[in-house]
């Protein structure tokens, strides 16, 4: 069951896919439909999953389940990551990759191989204040809260000692 990612508890889990590029905005219409259809389908053991999503920046698809009506399970988070890699391939984008590390620079959102990073803060044209998107957080309340963070407040300040 669908419900806006504004109405989702704070408690519900998050999973958070980055493109290694920006997405068109006719691009980004597409995948807001094709997330809908299957959030809307989206079941665990044939329960439906009250659920929700969100393309941001048109780089970042966030998929949203309360887990407290009824969690997800191995079956229906392979399903979506499905859904993900469909999209993948539809778009020739790379949204599974962790390796990968997305901040803004000014008004921009700017994507970078963790390697890349690491020699932007030896060179300092990245510092620890640098706001980056940390796609770890668990639940919607650290997406809300702690999702875009200054690099020295997130799992990337270990490349800042």
């Amino acid at each position: 069951m669908y419900i806006p990612i504004d109405q989702m508890p704070d408690h519900s889990r998050v999973w958070i896919y980055q493109s290694n590029r920006k997405f068109t905005d006719e691009e980004v219409q597409e995948i807001e439909q094709t997330l809908q259809s299957f959030v809307e389908q989206w079941v665990a053991h044939a329960t439906p999953l009250t659920a929700s999503f969100e393309v941001k920046h048109n780089r970042f698809i966030i998929l949203a389940v309360d887990q407290e009506i009824h969690a997800a399970s191995g079956c229906s988070i392979d399903a979506s990551v499905r859904v993900i890699q469909e999209l993948e391939a539809k778009y020739g984008v790379d949204l599974l990759d962790k390796m990968n590390v997305t901040y803004k620079t000014g008004e921009f959102i700017a994507f970078k191989t963790l390697i890349e990073f690491k020699q932007m803060v030896k060179t300092k044209a990245v510092s620890a204040n640098t706001i980056v998107f940390n796609n770890l957080v668990n639940d919607l309340g650290e997406y809300r809260e702690f999702w875009e963070v200054p690099a020295g407040e997130s799992w990337h300040a270990r490349f800042f000692k």
